[in-house]
This record gives structure tokens, sequence and C-alpha cells, in this order.
């Protein structure tokens, strides 16, 4: 595996205010994620899991520390380099598929190669690659009304890699779906995984997801480790 650090954070840090009271969240988490890695990270509901994936994300900015996406420091940047430089490193995939209503399968999965500004043609042709590659060669043209749970979750992992990023993030990516779909779903990004140099992030409460993972970290505290004992 290579060991080029496709996402890193240093001592990062995340706090909010809360009336008088400053709520400290994340409390100097330091994590490198090479090329091909597959990680899971887990804790207790309102650890801070997915504010530390909107930060490494670029989503959200820390309130102290840095995060590095390909060697690139995000906060140097303005916000359309940020957003071009997610664009083009990184993919997202959420417990709820946040495809677009009135566009078919294709066209959601196409979606982050047209915003970039590549040929319509192009981006499709990709965007059908991948559909067929998570088993919907059959439902490319059906929208998000048309799709099953599972069906519409494969095409946001679709969505997500069609850029062909370096890293993938995923936040609670089986939550919403049945034991069945959410196995399936596991099976898939292994197979995506070992087949790619793309690495995924994948914050979980599930706990065969988590095992299947080649490293797992949990938080705790506002702080990031290895995991040993039971997922959250």
């Amino acid at each position: 595996m290579s060991t080029e650090k496709v996402l890193s954070c240093r001592q990062l840090h995340k706090h909010f205010r809360q009336g008088p009271e400053t709520v400290h969240v994340l409390n100097g988490v330091d994590l490198e994620i090479g090329r091909g890695e597959l990680i899971a990270i887990v804790g207790q509901s309102g650890s801070g899991k997915t504010t530390l994936l909107q930060l490494l994300g670029g989503l959200d900015a820390p309130s102290a520390g840095e995060v590095l996406v390909m060697g690139q420091a995000i906060a140097q940047l303005g916000e359309r380099q940020r957003s071009a430089l997610r664009n083009r490193s990184l993919g997202f995939v959420y417990q709820f598929h946040h495809l677009l209503p009135e566009f078919s399968a294709l066209e959601n999965a196409a979606m982050p190669l047209m915003i970039r500004g590549e040929k319509k043609r192009r981006a499709l042709e990709r965007a059908d690659a991948l559909l067929q590659r998570v088993g919907l060669a059959k439902r490319v043209s059906h929208r998000p009304s048309e799709l099953s749970g599972g069906e519409r979750q494969r095409v946001a992992i679709a969505r997500a890699l069609v850029a062909e990023p370096a890293c993938v993030l995923m936040d609670e990516p089986t939550g919403n779906l049945d034991a069945d779909n959410a196995e399936a779903i596991q099976e898939l990004l292994l197979e995506l995984n070992s087949g790619s140099q793309t690495s995924f992030v994948i914050v979980t409460h599930d706990r065969e997801m988590a095992a299947r993972m080649r490293t797992v970290y949990s938080i705790d505290h506002g702080l990031l480790g290895l995991q040993s004992g039971e997922v959250a």
C-alpha cells in the first residue's frame, strides 16, 4: 500500500457555544490516512464522529488545528479553491442519500463531474460504468422515488466515486437500511476498496461493518484512538 497521505489532520480541536457554556467536542485529534486504507470511526452518540468527518471534508472549520487534503492545508484556501479540492479529491456518502429527485440515477451519479465542468457525455459514460459496477445497470433511468432504499444508497456511492477521489468519507452509510441491504452495502464497499486505491473513512454504529474494516478508531472525550473492546 502506498505511504502517500491523502488526508490528515493535526491537533484538531472543535468547540461550540451553548448559551454561557463552551462545549468541547474534539480535543486535539491527529489522524493520517494513506491511499487505499479502509477505516472505521466509532464512538458513543454525541462523541464527535460526524463533527470530525465534517472537518476532514472541509465542510466545517476547526476551532484549532489543521486539515490537509493531498498535502494541502484547506484553511489556506479560498472557498472556491476549497470546493474544487473537495470535488477533485473527496467523495461523500451520508446516511440519507441526498439524491436530487428530479434527476435520474444516471444524472445523479454524474453530478460531481458535471459540476466540475466535464463534458456531459463523458460524465454520463463514467456514471453509467459505476452504476453497472454497483449492480444498477437496469435502473440507470429511474428517479430516486422509483428506487428502493438500498438502490438509492448505491447511487449515492456511485456518485461519491465518479470523480475518482483519493478518499471517500461516509457517515452512517447503512444506518437507514434494513439488515439485508446493509450487508449488501458492506460487501460492495469491500469490493470497491479492494479494486482501487481509493481510501474509505466510515463513521458507523454498525458493529459488523466496523469489524470488517482494516483499522478501527474510537472517539472518547474528544480524543481519537485505536479501537479496543466493543463498538458503541
